[in-house]
């Protein structure tokens, strides 16, 4: 008596597994973030994902590291940078290129931090830079503050994004106006005289005016010269 159905099936019946690349392996890195989180994008936790072995990612990533700021310069592709061609006010239009770029750090907690301990530099990276810096001269900024300036724009955006990874429901803010609110005027008036305004404004409105502080900041104040090494300026 036989029993009819499929066999065990060998390694030449098996579909063929797609070749690995850079770009199919930060693809599944994006995906794998998407679904279980950064924290879990790691080479072995990849590997399993696309059915190979840890030493086979190696040949294109170096490290988990590396991986990282690949699938972060993959999500700054996604950055919106229609505001550089678009009419208006270059400050107005260059907050909305910041904006858009921390909107992709909120949209991808864990991202923030890789973005502070790992500069990136891939494409993605570079047109996001290409685009501050042209809105930047569009404005009249003189190009070396330009540079120093970029720096500090998206350092702020990346360290806001960092901040709030964890915290979006404003639970941190939420415990420290309570605790504000139960300090003695004696002994701290001024914290306690600032009330509200501490926490006042929508995280959105919050960056866009720090933006512009910024900004105008940049405008008005030289750079240090070559002769003070103490880093003072007029």
């Amino acid at each position: 008596m036989s029993i009819d159905g499929p066999g065990p099936r060998g390694r030449r019946d098996r579909p063929a597994k797609p070749a690995l690349s850079r770009s199919g392996i930060v693809a599944a890195a994006v995906g794998l973030m998407r679904a279980e989180g950064l924290r879990r994008v790691t080479m072995r936790r990849l590997a399993r994902e696309l059915d190979t072995g840890a030493a086979s990612l190696y040949v294109y990533v170096r490290n988990t590291a590396e991986l990282h700021a690949a699938v972060l310069d993959e999500r700054l592709s996604t950055v919106d940078l229609s505001p550089v061609a678009a009419a208006g006010d270059w400050r107005d239009r260059l907050i909305r290129v910041l904006l858009s770029y921390a909107g992709v750090l909120f949209d991808n907690p864990g991202l923030a931090a890789t973005a502070l301990a790992t500069r990136p530099h891939g494409p993605g990276y570079q047109r996001l830079l290409e685009a501050v810096l042209t809105l930047l001269d569009e404005g009249g900024m003189p190009r070396d503050r330009s540079a120093w300036l970029l720096d500090l724009l998206l350092q702020y955006a990346t360290a806001t994004a960092a901040e709030h990874a964890d915290t979006g429901d404003g639970a941190d803010a939420a415990a420290l106006d309570a605790a504000r609110r139960s300090l003695a005027d004696s002994a701290h008036p001024r914290l306690v005289a600032a009330g509200t305004e501490l926490f006042a404004g929508t995280p959105a409105q919050r960056m866009d005016w720090a933006f512009r502080v910024l900004i105008n900041g940049a405008a008005n104040t030289p750079l240090p010269t070559v002769d003070d090494p103490e880093g003072t300026s007029s």
